[in-house]
């Protein structure tokens, strides 16, 4: 801290032995003295930290904001654990595997593909700063490749680090991006040759080792150069130290290099069959590791991929089959089988062995010469030479060393034409050098390999240090600040100690010179010699290691086989027999041919530029100058020369580190990467950035960031720069703490975190207060609130209580008032009822009295008459019921299909009603019995007179009460019968119910189906059109790219035809141009001059002729064409003779024809007597230019030593000479003229006769037309005779005659038509000949009719004043698109005199004008927006008048008038159609280029809300970027200007609503894909500020096309990913429910987009949150679903297809007003 005291609640790291380092915090203060601290780790564990002399106080831990910076050395505390910390952090939870340290950019390998590779992403590098935008290798390529522009120096991009970590990879993809942004000058693809190198280089130098699937075994340094213009002239390799103990040896797990397993797998090809290959198992060389193939590598299909690569590279077929070859002999070579000799000395191999004999032939060496000295050597003394042989161990180690040898001069061959292959002609002026170097190794058994490496990476951490230190003594010195020496480790003594005299090198040469040297001998020499060096120890335990202290760590190596591997020895013998080889091509022999240099450098390609450089140190020189025969001597040369390339160049760093060793995607081992930080020196980087003033910040960011720290009274001053020491000098009391540089302030370590503490504490204060008055005035606003809730509930439960209580006084009134009268009623009619009943009763009983005695009286008188009727009713109503009962019969058998639809139910009622009979029948049966018994009674008591009266009175009681049994029976039966009916009537309309329903229910289920199909049937079509209407816009893109490569094409044809003739005018010219210089030379005085130059002006005037002369492309096609004439010509007379034959009438035919044919040979004879006078006039011509040019020819020399000595001079002559020679006068050529007057009079006699020729071509093809005509017309008239005839010879007699009849008079009529127009066509030839005599006829004058007459010779000047020289401000006050107007009226005027050609000359000039004046006008945007209007308006005007019916629906009578009557022109559309889309593209590129250098600017970083955005620490990398004022960002306001410029251009110019649209479409698309993928790159631009900032930006553009009325135009959609975006950025990120809304609302954001973006988001203050990593993959979890496109990116460059909808004009042709400033007074109006 910056008091100096630990105190409580800091955070500090201490040692950790598993994680290296851990975080604790501090819970009591510490004070000097205290033996230790009092700490609490992460997990509440309790630790007492010791304090003493051995153990230093823990270092400090960067505040929460500050790690994961992009920067390491934005780091307020620099530090090992705090780099180790962010590098985590990074990786982890950020998946970022790019951090910058400084000048070094850190690369971590993630273990699987990132997409973050694509061409999207290398352009949205390009043209950035480097702080800029996110840590990347494109980041580190852009900055060197642009250095290079810049300052015009060369570049160098080392990259290092272990086996595994990534360095290949990093390489491909700086050469990639180098492949892609500079392209080629010429049109060799030499970038594409550069990239092809790669997959060469992996299969012959990469190998799988148990650290890396893909392990580069050699160091290369590819140096791709280019030329002025910053383009790609050619790549050169230089490599170094090839594994070749890999050939014969692989250690387990690992494999030989993959060319091998390569081949092997593409065995059974038809091309290597007779290479004896079988799988990779069944050889020695690639099966040792016991692992042949690699998990998810398809050895064969990479194999095609070098073989492709070798065809790309121009490696012939017969060299290819020849590598092949040779990589097959060395795997048979190491399955050759040595056989013991029996005295064990000696050994030998079979003459059988297959493979010795499959070996020899592949190589076309001799099998018994091979066989011989593979088992013997020869030893050569000073006397006489032996030959021995040699033990099986010896066979064994020379057969191994001859394969490696043949393997190692076979890689350097292919590197040598690599190198071939990707040099050009075309002269280098700078390069780019990628290097691609081993790092630091240290295994258990370190031996001759790891010793060369190890050495390699000290060389170049020492190169790395004085870079570092130069790069901080100049931004000191730049800033003005004192420059102090700093201490740091240097590694020179260990430099020393390997490569000075008598070092280790040196000392293992000597050794290796020994007849009978050993690895023992040399290591004691090591003891003898260096045992007092500080870098080099003995080991206790061991006599044949030593130990070297290296930069990073001790280093323990074996000094077994140093010797050896030093010598490199292969015998000479086996060398000999390979020289002798007589495979084709000789290019196994080639191979082991002597070479004069013995380095294993490949040298550079002829032609390439060499470059001048200077060793930075003088280089150890040897000594002895045999050593260059040792490998280790070699290599330290190599190492030199690099080393020396190197400091001529500017370096940038790549360190790639390898997060573990298992290989796991995103696994962090602390303690690996700890190894390799260390190891790689970025560790030192920051030592030595500690060391001094690390924190560095402009004027302008830092009075932005701490400007809350600041007073009210400094604020008001103008001055920042003073404000800023102001404040330090009141914050910091230490003045050694800071320091003011000229832009910047310089800080010590600790002191930004210091800052940021002091405003934590400022914003923590201001939180506080903000949120008590918030809270304060929310709670007061809750009391009102309640209060006055309260007081309304209060009114309006009083009211509602005193409204009830009015309402129950009101019904207690009304309650006593309806008691009291309901009282009053019921006494009232209780006393109404008595005497009602009183005299009811009374009534009732005085009748029954008197109806009583009246009836006694009448008894006896009726009892006779009641009997008797009695019984006829009975009779009468028995009869009735039979006939119902019949009739209810009759009707159950009606409805006898009901009762089979209801069986049960009839069966029931059929009981019922049998039921019923039998009641009655037995009721029937007792009445009529009782009936009998009462007549036998009547009868006697008749017989008794009558009896007793009241026996009488009984009888008839008894009589009645059987007939009411009687009625009562009959009711039942009719009940019982309605009963049936109605149960009838019921089964009846429940079975129409039924039906009903049923049908119903079919009739719904028809209906649904019915709707389901045709919803299907519209989904299905809606889908149809939907994909229709895609593979339509697919094939409008394609289409639309297709016609934008042709118009490069095109261009790219005229710009090669204008250099073919400036070539060859230059070749016509030079030796005249060569006599000028000499004759100007001897020229003494002005009038001298003059002459000679009036002289030169004659020759360059015949010269050209000349030229002309030799082009004969005119005058041949009229010759030709004139023959096509005479042939045709020749075919009508024979035509028409033989007709003249066979008609005998046609003498007036004949008359004509030999009129017509005299006249063609009139014509003919002139022609010839004109070619003759032009033949005889050219011959002259050519005569006199042979004289010129023997003249110029014999001062040729004297010219050519005055160009070589006076260059200069040359070229402004030339301009001097050409003003000259463009001022004179053809009167003064000579003395008197007459040379000058006669050329001009020829030219016009040629001129003339031209002309007379073109009207002789025309008057033949018109004459043949008009006899072809006569030829058909004859034909026919003959055929209808002939028919005539034959139907006439068919019909009666009568039919005969009166069909005779007929033809006659059609006869007739059809001869007086002839003759009218036999007298038609004379008076059309005398027209004709009056026209070509010129005689004037006068015309009456007639209204202008909308056409335009344009001659011939006149159409020129029409396309240069309408088109190409015209500008866009000359006909701005006229109607819109004027000049597409006036070519319609040209091209209707040549439509309306079927003149075919001047039609198809005017379209295909007015096109190629306007492409000149595009190709000219390329970077114009009103100009190209002028043509594209039209362009438009001319394709939409031959629509329009085209006479289709759909085009002319809106036209006006007055417009129909002016459709084309004779040419269909829908050729024509499509051209123009075409010609449109490359307009559009043109102006969307111009418009895009425009607005592309401002919209990051303006939309992501312009401060559009003061105040809102906050600045973080910036690193190194940004700050070359920073500057105090003048910055050069744009504004959202000038890019809403540029849009408004382009809107009213377009409008003013008159372009289509649509086209509009559509442009502003593509422009918003543009802006947003730009923002939105420059936001996807950049950490600092991913917070809630910049998203506040970011909608407020989109809402402004939006705004912009709702008041430009394009919100119909799709532009804003285009919009839909950044505002989404911008959303993401303001939401909440914590719970699983803002998880959801997160992905409900980013629909138009991709997985890759929304992770990305989370990982990126960057709280800006302390008091937001960073997203958590299970946050992030809650979000992930929920989008798996997503089918998403894999890309990261937005293809910022992609167009949509454009479409040009018919739009009609209302303008009529003859209302068209030509101005008089367009010069068109040629035109006649018609």
């Amino acid at each position: 801290s910056a008091g100096g005291e630990l105190c409580n609640f800091i955070k500090v790291w201490i040692p950790d032995p598993d994680e290296v380092w851990r975080s604790a915090e501090i819970i009591k203060d510490y004070k000097e003295g205290d033996k230790s601290l009092h700490l609490k780790l992460e997990d509440e564990t309790l630790y007492e930290y010791p304090v003493d002399q051995g153990n230093k106080l823990p270092f400090l831990r960067n505040p929460d904001i500050l790690v994961g910076e992009n920067d390491l050395t934005a780091l307020s505390y620099l530090h090992e654990p705090a780099v180790l910390h962010s590098l985590k952090v990074r990786f982890l939870e950020s998946n970022h595997i790019y951090t910058y340290c400084g000048i070094v950019l850190v690369a971590i390998n993630p273990y699987e593909q990132m997409p973050i590779y694509d061409q999207d992403v290398i352009y949205a590098y390009r043209d950035q700063n480097t702080g800029d935008m996110d840590p990347h290798i494109f980041a580190v390529a852009e900055e060197a490749y642009k250095q290079m522009a810049r300052d015009e120096k060369n570049q160098s991009i080392i990259v290092s680090g272990e086996s595994g970590a990534g360095k290949t990879v990093s390489a491909k993809h700086a050469m990639h991006f180098f492949a892609t942004v500079g392209g080629s000058a010429s049109e060799t693809n030499i970038e594409a040759k550069v990239l092809a190198s790669n997959p060469i280089m992996e299969a012959i130098g990469n190998a799988k080792t148990t650290r890396n699937d893909n392990s580069s075994r050699f160091g290369k340094y590819i140096q791709i150069g280019f030329d002025k213009r910053s383009r790609i002239t050619g790549a050169n390799m230089r490599t170094y130290l090839l594994e070749k103990s890999r050939v014969v040896f692989q250690a387990e797990a690992e494999r030989n290099y993959h060319i091998f397993y390569q081949l092997c797998a593409s065995a059974s090809l038809p091309d290597f069959k007779d290479l004896g290959l079988t799988c990779a198992e069944d050889f020695f060389y690639t099966s040792q590791g016991d692992n042949t193939s690699i998990d998810g590598v398809d050895d064969a299909d990479d194999f095609e991929k070098t073989r492709h690569a070798f065809t790309l590279l121009g490696v012939k077929e017969s060299h290819q089959t020849t590598i092949f070859r040779i990589i097959a002999a060395i795997l048979h070579l190491g399955n050759v089988e040595i056989q013991v000799e029996e005295d064990g000395d000696a050994c030998s191999i079979s003459s059988e062995d297959e493979h010795l004999n499959k070996f020899c032939s592949l190589l076309g060496v001799e099998c018994s010469q091979m066989q011989h000295w593979l088992c013997h050597y020869k030893l050569v003394t000073m006397a006489e030479t032996y030959v021995k042989s040699m033990s099986v161990q010896q066979v064994v180690n020379a057969r191994n060393a001859l394969a490696k040898h043949i393997y190692a001069q076979l890689f350097s061959w292919i590197v040598q034409h690599v190198n071939k292959a990707m040099h050009t002609t075309v002269k280098q002026h700078s390069f780019i050098g990628v290097l691609d170097i081993y790092g630091f190794e240290t295994f258990e058994v370190n031996s001759f390999e790891q010793f060369c490496i190890n050495y390699a990476n000290e060389k170049l951490q020492q190169q790395f240090n004085l870079h570092v230190f130069k790069l901080e003594q100049e931004e000191y010195m730049k800033e003005g600040i004192p420059w102090t020496l700093i201490d740091f480790c240097d590694n020179q003594p260990c430099i020393d100690l390997i490569e000075m005299k008598l070092g280790i090198l040196d000392l293992l040469d000597e050794e290796c010179k020994v007849p009978k040297g050993t690895d023992q001998n040399w290591a004691q020499k090591l003891y003898d010699q260096h045992a007092s060096s500080q870098h080099f120890q003995k080991p206790r335990m061991s006599n044949a290691s030593f130990i070297i202290l290296h930069f990073t760590d001790k280093v323990e190596y074996q000094s077994e086989g140093f010797l050896e591997k030093n010598r490199d020895t292969v015998y000479e013998e086996q060398i000999n027999i390979l020289k002798t080889s007589k495979v084709k091509y000789q290019m196994v022999a080639d191979l082991f041919q002597d070479e004069k240099d013995a380095a294993p450098t490949t040298s550079m390609g002829k032609g390439t530029s060499k470059i001048s450089v200077r060793s930075a140190r003088p280089v150890v020189k040897a000594a002895n100058k045999e050593h260059k025969k040792m490998v280790g001597h070699q290599f330290r040369n190599s190492l030199h020369l690099l080393m020396e390339t190197l400091n001529a160049t500017t370096p940038h760093y790549v360190r790639c580190i390898k997060p573990n060793d298992e290989k796991l995607p995103f696994k962090f081992d602390p303690v690996r990467v700890v190894q390799q930080l260390r190891a790689c020196g970025v560790l030192e980087t920051i030592h030595i950035s500690a060391a001094g003033f690390p924190s560095r910040w402009s004027y302008h960011d830092f009075f932005n960031r701490y400007c809350v720290l600041m007073k009210k009274r400094d604020l008001s001053k103008n001055d920042k720069k003073q404000i800023c020491q102001t404040l330090l000098e009141d914050l910091i009391t230490d003045p050694d703490k800071f320091q003011f540089g000229r832009t910047k302030i310089f800080f010590r370590a600790g002191q930004v975190a210091y800052l940021e503490k002091l405003r934590a504490v400022k914003f923590r204060a201001a939180t506080i207060t903000i949120q008590k008055t918030v809270r304060g005035w929310l709670q007061r606003v809750k009391y009102k609130r309640l209060r006055q809730a309260a007081i309304v509930i209060q009114c309006y439960t009083r009211g509602h209580l005193a409204r009830r209580l009015a309402e129950h006084l009101r019904r207690m009134r009304a309650a006593f008032i309806f008691q009291k009268q309901y009282r009053m009623l019921q006494i009232l009619r209780a006393f109404q009822r008595v005497p009602t009943a009183t005299i009811t009763m009374q009534a009732f009983a005085r009748g029954m009295f008197v109806r009583r005695i009246y009836h006694k009286k009448r008894v006896g008188r009726a009892f006779i008459f009641t009997s008797t009727g009695i019984f006829l009713q009975c009779y009468y109503r028995h009869m009735k019921a039979r006939q119902e009962l019949k009739a209810l019969k009759i009707e159950a058998c009606s409805a006898q299909h009901l009762k089979k639809l209801n069986i049960g139910m009839e069966n029931k009622v059929n009981k019922e009603y049998k039921l019923l009979n039998e009641q009655l029948s037995t009721l029937m049966s007792s009445y009529s019995s009782e009936v009998e018994k009462l007549k036998k009674e009547l009868a006697q008591y008749q017989q008794s007179q009558w009896g007793d009266s009241s026996q009488l009175v009984s009888l008839q009681e008894e009589v009645g009460h059987l007939q009411l049994k009687l009625e009562k029976a009959n009711s039942e039966r009719k009940v019982m019968e309605d009963s049936y009916i109605k149960e009838q009537d019921l089964l009846r309309r429940v079975c129409l119910f039924v039906t009903s329903h049923l049908i119903l229910a079919m009739l719904i289920t028809i209906f649904f189906s019915f709707s389901y199909f045709k919803d299907e049937y519209a989904r299905n079509t809606v889908e149809e059109n939907i994909q229709m209407r895609k593979e339509l816009e697919e094939e409008r893109s394609r289409y639309q790219n297709l016609v934008k490569e042709y118009s490069a094409l095109e261009q790219r044809y005229d710009r090669l035809w204008d250099e073919i003739i400036i070539i060859q005018v230059i070749k016509l010219e030079l030796p005249l141009f060569c006599c000028v210089l000499d004759l100007v030379r001897m020229a003494g005085t002005p009038e001298h001059l003059t002459e000679v130059m009036l002289l030169c002006n004659l020759c360059l005037i015949f010269l050209r002729l000349n030229f002309c002369a030799e082009a004969k492309p005119y005058r041949q096609e009229l010759e030709s064409e004139n023959r096509k004439l005479k042939n045709e010509l020749d075919e009508l007379r024979k035509a028409i003779a033989d007709q003249a034959i066979q008609n005998d009438s046609s003498s007036d035919i004949e008359d004509n024809y030999n009129l017509l044919l005299n006249q063609l040979k009139s014509a003919n004879e002139e022609l010839e007597v004109r070619k003759e006078e032009v033949l005889i006039l050219r011959a002259q011509i050519m005569k006199t230019a042979q004289q010129k040019e023997m003249a110029t020819n014999l001062v040729t020399e004297r010219v050519m030593d005055f160009v070589f000595l006076f260059p200069l001079c040359c070229w402004e002559f030339t301009d001097c000479l050409s003003d000259a020679v463009s001022a004179l006068d053809w009167g003064y050529l000579n003395e008197d003229g007459e040379l000058g007057l006669a050329y001009q009079g020829l030219k016009q006699v040629a001129r003339l006769l031209e002309m007379q020729l073109q009207d002789q071509r025309r008057e033949h093809e018109q004459e043949v037309e008009a006899l072809k005509n006569q030829v058909d017309v004859m034909k026919e008239e003959q055929e209808k005779q002939q028919q005539a005839f034959l139907q006439t010879l068919e019909r009666l007699p009568e039919a005969q005659v009166e069909f005779g009849l007929q033809q006659e008079i059609t006869r007739l009529t059809n001869e007086n038509l002839v003759r009218a127009t036999q007298a038609i066509v004379p008076m059309r030839g005398r027209r004709w000949r009056e026209h070509n005599v010129q005689v004037a006829v006068q015309r009456k004058e007639k209204d202008f009719q909308g056409m335009l007459e344009c001659y011939n010779e006149d159409e020129p000047l029409l396309i240069q004043n309408l088109v190409t020289d015209l500008k866009p401000e000359a006909v701005s006050a006229t109607v819109p698109c004027l000049p597409a107007y006036i070519l319609y009226m040209c091209i209707r005027h040549a439509d309306y005199i079927s003149d075919e050609q001047k039609v198809h000359s005017l379209l295909t000039s007015t096109m190629n004008g306007i492409k000149k004046v595009l190709k000219k006008n390329n970077n114009d945007f009103q100009m190209t927006s002028f043509w594209l209007a039209n362009t438009c308006r001319l394709l939409h005007c031959l629509k329009q008048y085209s006479g289709d019916a759909g085009f002319m629906t809106q036209n006006t009578p007055k417009q129909n008038e002016h459709c084309l009557k004779n040419f269909d022109l829908s050729e024509y559309c499509q051209v123009l159609s075409h010609l449109s889309v490359q307009i559009y593209q043109q102006l969307i590129k111009i418009s895009e280029g425009i607005l592309q250098p401002m919209i990051v600017s303006a939309v992501l970083e312009n401060e559009s809300i003061q105040g809102l955005s906050g600045i973080k620490p910036m690193g190194y990398r940004n700050r070359s970027s920073s500057m105090p004022d003048g910055d050069s960002s744009y504004s959202l306001d000038e890019i809403i200007h540029q849009l408004n410029t382009f809107h009213s251009i377009m409008c003013d110019q008159g372009l289509d609503p649509e086209v509009v649209q559509q442009v502003f479409k593509q422009l918003f698309y543009m802006i947003n894909a730009v923002a939105l993928n420059n936001l996807l790159l950049r950490k600092d631009v991913c917070s809630w500020s910049t998203g506040m900032q970011l909608r407020f930006n989109i809402s402004q553009l939006e705004e912009w096309l709702h008041g430009k009325n394009l919100q119909q135009s799709g532009a804003a959609q285009t919009l839909d990913p950044l505002i989404q975006a911008a959303q993401l950025l303001q939401l909440k990120k914590k719970t699983s429910e803002d998880a959801e809304a997160i992905c409900s609302l980013c629909t138009s954001l991709t997985t890759q987009q929304i992770v990305k973006i989370l990982n990126l988001y960057t709280p800006v203050n302390e008091f937001e949150e960073r997203v958590t990593v299970a946050f992030i993959r809650d979000i992930q979890k929920h989008l798996q679903e997503r089918n998403d496109p894999p890309q990261l990116l937005l293809d910022f460059k992609h167009i949509f297809p454009v479409l040009f909808p018919f739009n009609p004009s209302s303008i009529t042709m003859d209302s068209i007003h030509i101005p008089a400033s367009l010069n068109l007074e040629f035109l006649k109006k018609v």
